[in-house]
């Protein structure tokens, strides 16, 4: 039988795109544990993603897991099937419009696969304190200095550098 964990993440970009973070806070009965990290360009969306796949990482064994997010990007497009079917349109959403993220998505898939994951949306910012908790973990990662970069974001957006020539 497998554990069942909870988790409650979130994802923040000051600017979006801009610095960002995500969180992450998991609980296993009376065990908890938190996570954060960030980057110094990156978007909302992506730190959203981010944070599930550090979260479902972060298990030692294949798990049961409820995942509380306020990201409806990140539970519409798992519980609607939308990444399935980017994927299956060779990550195009329409004819001529690419897919986002699908380094990350590339990544949560075979995550999902690996544990038994539940998507449950909630409303953020109305007190919940897991989500209050993911919210400031994301937001004190995202103002971090000497933050990396998020190198998929800034090669396909050629981000240059900030150091004048």
């Amino acid at each position: 039988m497998q554990k069942h964990v909870t988790i409650y993440t979130d994802g923040s970009a000051i600017g979006n795109p801009g610095p960002g973070g995500y969180g992450a806070v998991l609980r296993f009965g009376e065990h908890s544990q938190e996570l954060a990290g960030g980057f110094r360009r990156t978007t909302n969306n992506r730190m959203e993603i981010l944070a599930a796949i550090e979260a479902l990482r972060a298990l030692k064994e294949p798990c049961t897991v409820t995942l509380h997010t306020d990201s409806r990007y990140l539970t519409d497009a798992i519980t609607q099937g939308w990444v399935k079917r980017w994927q299956a349109k060779g990550w195009m959403r329409t004819k001529d419009e690419k897919a986002l993220n699908v380094d990350l998505w590339l990544e949560l898939l075979p995550l999902l696969e690996k544990h038994n994951v539940t998507f449950v949306w909630v409303r953020g910012h109305v007190g919940n304190p897991d989500n209050e908790r993911c919210d400031m973990l994301a937001r004190e990662a995202a103002t971090q200095p000497n933050l990396p970069p998020d190198k998929v974001y800034e090669a396909e957006h050629k981000v240059r550098s900030a150091t004048p020539r």
